[in-house]
């Protein structure tokens, strides 16, 4: 563990913002592209239900002509089934994801790579590896990366073998292709004793794709759906990011939240708060 280091400065401007589509989930993805860009958001993740019905080339035009930069598609992944028929069906569905990234003109898609009660998490790991492995022909095809993302313990059971940064980033450089890194979410990590070495360890890699940010409430009502704005919580941000930019990342800073709470209340007034929090907490 190198010497800690000094925590980062308060953002002073929304240049790096960038806000998934899912923080504004009732927002359609059009009401989304006007709202962000008034607010000078400068970036947009968007979920791939939020592409339901609608052409991937026209969305991504939309999304350019409000001058929101497009940082990722979310989500890919579950590769995770007993029988080989859902592991083909889960490659296609990857397949698809890969397709609407180039169509949109997204860089990245992350993955929630899967988990299977029942299963050992060791066979899942391996289906993990494998599922990633048999994307890497189409991803490079379409210029599009992948980043794993290491989700939480609790979802251990039935959303994702790969619960630590040093899980995902062996898996990255288990299959060494350019192609393939991580996201860090600190709602996932901010819990981990290593997070700062395994922060080093993919920044100096050149794996470190994509940095998540929001909070962790205490008490949490939902373990999924009650993620809090960053400050409302009890994860250090601004130390997170502090380790992560000291590998020299300097790419959008995305929040992601999701709450059904905020979702019931007024999206104008969540996005101002959002920006605010960004500002103020990260």
């Amino acid at each position: 563990m190198t010497p800690v280091i000094a925590r980062a400065a308060a953002l002073t401007s929304l240049e790096r913002l960038c806000v998934h589509t899912i923080t504004t989930k009732p927002w359609s993805i059009e009401q989304a592209a006007e709202a962000y860009a008034r607010a000078g958001v400068a970036g947009i993740t968007v979920w791939r239900e939020a592409l339901a019905d609608r052409d991937e080339v026209q969305m991504g035009e939309l999304l350019r002509s409000h001058g929101l930069s497009i940082v990722s598609l979310c989500r890919g992944g579950f590769f995770t089934y007993r029988d080989e028929a859902g592991r083909r069906s889960a490659l296609s569905d990857n397949r698809r994801a890969l397709d609407q990234a180039a169509a949109l003109g997204a860089p990245l898609v992350v993955l929630v790579c899967g988990a299977l009660p029942g299963q050992s998490l060791a066979a899942s790991r391996a289906q993990i590896r494998a599922g990633i492995e048999a994307l890497l022909p189409h991803a490079e095809a379409h210029r599009v990366r992948l980043a794993i993302e290491p989700l939480h313990p609790m979802y251990a059971d039935s959303r994702s073998a790969i619960n630590t940064l040093a899980q995902a980033n062996d898996l990255a450089e288990a299959i060494g292709s350019d192609w393939v890194g991580v996201a860090i979410d600190v709602y996932h990590v901010w819990w981990d004793p290593a997070l700062q070495s395994e922060i080093e360890r993919c920044g100096k890699s050149g794996k470190l794709f994509a940095f998540h940010v929001c909070d962790w409430k205490t008490p949490t009502k939902d373990l999924l759906l009650d993620r809090g704005l960053p400050g409302e919580g009890c994860i250090d941000i601004r130390q997170i990011r502090a380790w992560v930019e000291a590998t020299g990342f300097r790419g959008p800073i995305e929040v992601e939240i999701f709450s059904e709470a905020y979702w019931a209340g007024d999206q104008a007034e969540l996005l101002e708060r959002v920006t605010q929090s960004y500002l103020s907490h990260v």
